[in-house]
C-alpha cells in the first residue's frame, strides 16, 4: 500500500481528499494542529484498517519539519505522495494588514510546504518515484481584491512547481498543482445570497465545483494515468476562469 501525506486534512477540502486516497487504497497520514470530530468520523468509517491516520503539528514550525518527516517515514515507510493542501485563506486590504499576518500567511502558505516538499523529495529519491500535489488557488492568476496576499502566496506555488518539476522529472516525481475556484462547501456558504448568484453567473456552467471534483483529480494525478503530467496547473473552478 502505497503511503501518501496530506497536510490539512481534518476538515473541508483536506479531509475530502484524504478520504478520497484512502476509498482509492492508498495509507493516507492527515498532518493538521488538531483533529476534528468530521476527521475522527471519517476514521471510524474509512480507516479500521489503518489506511487514514492522523499526525498532529503545526506546519508553521518550519525547523522542524525534518523531524517530522524522519518520524513519519520510520512509522510508516517509503512515501509515495505528498499534498500540500493546508493553507490560511486570510483577506485584507494590503495598507491594513499587520506584518506579522503577512509573514504567517508566508510561512505557511510558501516556506512550509516547500521545506515540507524538500523533506519529502529526500525520502521519495531512495524507491525513485512519486507524486507532489499542490493545492492552489485561481486567485494566484485571477487576483481579487482584499487577497493580495493570500494570491501571491498562490502564485509562488505555480512557479514553484513548474520549476521543482524540472528537477525531479529525471527521477520519475511528478510535481503538479490544482487551482480550485469558488467551491461549493463552507468557504462560500457565509457569502449572501447575490454574491454567491454573481460567483456562480461568472461559471460556464453556471454552478460552482465541490469539493468531489478537487478530489477527484487528485486521485487521478496520483495514479499512472496521469505520469506523463508534470509542471503544469489543473484547474477546476466550473468555468468560472474559462
Amino acid at each position: 500500500m502505497r503511503n501518501v501525506i496530506v497536510t490539512g486534512g481534518t476538515l473541508g477540502l483536506g479531509l475530502g481528499i484524504a478520504r478520497k486516497l484512502v476509498q482509492a487504497d492508498y495509507r493516507v497520514i492527515v498532518i493538521a494542529r488538531r483533529r476534528s470530530e468530521q476527521f475522527a468520523a471519517a476514521a471510524r468509517e474509512d480507516g479500521d484498517d489503518g489506511r487514514l491516520n492522523f499526525w498532529p503539528y503545526d506546519l508553521s514550525k518550519v525547523d522542524r519539519i525534518p523531524e517530522l518527516v524522519r518520524s513519519i517515514k520510520t512509522s510508516y515507510g517509503p512515501l509515495y505522495g505528498l499534498v500540500n493542501n493546508a493553507s490560511i485563506g486570510a483577506s485584507g486590504v494590503l495598507a491594513a494588514m499587520p506584518i506579522s499576518e503577512i509573514e504567517h500567511l508566508i510561512r505557511v502558505n510558501v516556506l512550509s510546504p516547500i521545506i515540507l516538499t524538500r523533506q519529502v523529495v529526500r525520502a521519495m529519491m531512495v524507491t525513485t518515484g512519486g507524486r507532489i500535489i499542490n493545492i492552489g488557488s485561481i486567485v494566484g492568476t485571477t487576483g481579487f481584491s482584499g487577497l493580495s496576499v493570500y494570491g501571491a502566496t498562490k502564485a509562488a506555488q505555480i512557479g514553484f512547481t513548474r520549476s521543482l518539476a524540472r528537477e525531479l522529472g529525471p527521477l520519475g516525481i511528478t510535481v503538479t498543482a490544482i487551482a480550485p475556484g469558488f467551491v461549493d462547501a463552507s468557504m462560500t456558504h457565509g457569502f449572501g445570497d447575490e454574491q454567491r448568484a454573481q460567483i456562480v453567473r461568472r461559471s460556464a456552467l453556471d454552478r460552482l465545483a465541490e469539493i468531489e471534483d478537487i478530489a477527484n483529480m487528485v486521485e487521478f494525478l496520483m495514479t499512472e494515468k496521469a505520469r506523463n503530467i508534470t509542471g503544469t496547473v489543473m484547474t477546476v473552478d466550473a468555468g468560472s476562469t474559462a
